[in-house]
């Protein structure tokens, strides 16, 4: 005896349904993961852009500190005291450190009046493809150089 009592129908999804989204979920990963996997690298190389800014305002602040006293030899900068040769600062550590290059985020390195900034989290096989490096003055009418290889920040 039907007494207009109806069966509800059960609700939720098909099994084809919820394979059909998860297929449709696993090709936009596909697709948007290798776009998101490169952006450490661009991170890395921003990062190199910012500290060769900051090296180079370094040295164009000491220098017009030089042209206005010529005879400075050591000026101190951020607390950290820099050596200046030819009017610039000289290619060493504490150049680095009066531009606010620390520990925690570059490896510095300081040789033959040249400092050496790599991001800390890249390996050493990809260190001489992602550095920038600035070059003391090589004349007291010559400006220091940056040279940067940002290429393989990977």
């Amino acid at each position: 005896m039907n007494n207009g009592m109806k069966m509800k129908a059960q609700g939720g999804f098909t099994l084809i349904e919820l394979i059909v989204v998860i297929v449709i979920l696993g090709i936009l990963a596909a697709t948007a993961l290798p776009k998101f996997a490169s952006l450490s690298g661009d991170a890395r190389a921003a990062s190199l852009q910012a500290a060769r800014g900051a090296m180079a305002a370094t040295s164009s602040m000491a220098h017009g500190k030089y042209l206005i006293k010529p005879s400075i030899t050591t000026l101190t900068v951020e607390g950290v005291e820099m050596t200046m040769k030819d009017g610039y600062p000289a290619g060493d550590t504490p150049f680095a450190r009066a531009a606010g290059l620390a520990d925690t985020d570059y490896k510095v390195t300081a040789a033959n009046g040249a400092v050496t900034v790599v991001p800390l989290n890249v390996t050493a096989a990809i260190e001489g493809t992602c550095f920038v490096r600035y070059t003391q003055a090589a004349s007291l009418n010559a400006a220091p150089t940056f040279t940067q290889d940002l290429s393989k920040c990977e």
